[in-house]
């Protein structure tokens, strides 16, 4: 499940994860467990939110941030 920043229009960025990246026919964007990116609760939603739906048409930026399968580095050592 990759976690994303989502920048939107006229907000602060927040943070969430996704079980999917978007694709071209999508117009929502569903998020899991979203906070700021300081770890937060952000303040529009109730404390008990657990998910949101986001308008693709709202978000200006998405970043995807690398997961743990991705930081595993493999290199090569000569002897």
């Amino acid at each position: 499940m990759p976690t994303v920043y989502v920048h939107m229009v006229g907000e602060d960025p927040i943070v969430g994860e996704v079980d999917e990246l978007p694709q071209r026919t999508d117009s929502i964007l569903p998020i899991k467990n979203p906070r700021r990116k300081d770890g937060k609760d952000i303040i529009y939603l109730e404390q008990n939110v657990t998910q949101i739906i986001i308008p693709l048409h709202r978000i200006t930026l998405l970043e995807i941030l690398p997961g743990a399968e991705e930081d595993e580095i493999i290199s090569f050592v000569r002897e």
